[in-house]
């Protein structure tokens, strides 16, 4: 994992090995990132729209569930989240800015706007924000070996790194704040092309009267090997798409990256057809089935 080293003065409130931390966000994602944070020994505050789901956490793991983010945040070195928009965020933050003390750390893992994150660093100077989107899905979570992509100052991303440290694989700071977000986007948009393209490849090779499975096992070992091909064939084939990263998320994705190009110039064909392929999906139903449900539209 790649490491970095703790800010000077200002930062001395995180250079302690253990972190009061807020936790904001308990999902299929946040349960088992605050899950490692607990195992390293960091002291959790916790809170979730669902209250049920931070008593359930805290019976399980440790930490002391609260009624709203700010009553989280009191205290509190560090604050994360784990939300699914910018409104989340927008709301989250609305509440825990109230009370989370000066120089404290915020780290947001949700996957947002480039420019939320850019608004939110610069309207509070007085912590460390860190936009730190994940890659690598439930698994990756559940297995604290997530890649997270940081967009910040040198010294948050410093600060927040240890903490990082739990459950992630790999972090990389790509330059200040909103810059984690577009990362995060381009992550996005080259795994829309290779789900289209493994899904026309295994479409391709059943109408051609081949062992779809045999093939993959060939050429898995080659040029076209890739991450989605590994994990994802198998069950394709099967017509299995309960594994991961759900559809209706893939969409807002791929609308912020779209956004995004509009005011970038960038040309995203590919991305944008892509999307409209996955409209096709939810139409037919397959709004919770996962990514690789692309496949469905070419049956």
């Amino acid at each position: 994992m790649q490491t970095a080293t703790l800010a000077p003065e200002q930062n001395a409130r995180h250079a302690i090995a253990m972190a009061t931390i807020a936790f904001i966000g308990l999902g299929v994602m946040g349960w088992p990132m605050a899950r490692h944070l607990r195992t390293a020994g960091h002291t959790l505050h916790l809170f979730n729209r669902s209250s049920a789901k931070a008593e359930r956490f805290a019976s399980a793991y440790g930490g002391t569930p609260f009624f709203t983010p700010a009553a989280a945040c009191e205290a509190a070195d560090a604050l994360i989240t784990c939300v699914g928009n910018d409104d989340d965020i927008r709301q989250v933050t609305a509440s825990a800015f109230q009370s989370l003390p000066a120089g404290a750390l915020f780290i947001d893992h949700s996957t947002a706007s480039a420019n939320l994150a850019r608004q939110i660093a610069a309207d509070n100077p007085h912590y460390h924000c860190v936009d730190a989107p994940v890659s690598g899905g439930q698994a990756g979570a559940e297995a604290g070996q997530l890649t997270i992509m940081c967009g910040g100052s040198a010294e948050a991303f410093a600060a927040a790194s240890p903490i990082l440290a739990a459950y992630a694989r790999m972090t990389g700071h790509l330059g200040p704040a909103g810059c984690g977000q577009l990362a995060k986007m381009v992550n996005q948009i080259a795994i829309a092309g290779v789900v289209q393209g493994l899904a026309e490849a295994l479409h391709f090779a059943q109408s051609a009267g081949l062992d779809a499975a045999a093939v993959i096992d060939v050429i898995s070992k080659g040029a076209a090997q890739s991450w989605q091909m590994d994990n994802r064939a198998k069950s394709m084939i099967e017509g299995r798409f309960d594994f991961g990263f759900a559809v209706d998320l893939m969409r807002k994705d791929l609308a912020l990256v779209l956004d995004e190009a509009r005011r970038n110039g960038a040309r995203l064909p590919v991305a944008a057809l892509v999307d409209q392929f996955y409209a096709d999906v939810q139409a037919m139903g397959g709004q919770r089935q996962d990514t690789s449900s692309l496949i469905r539209r070419l049956a």
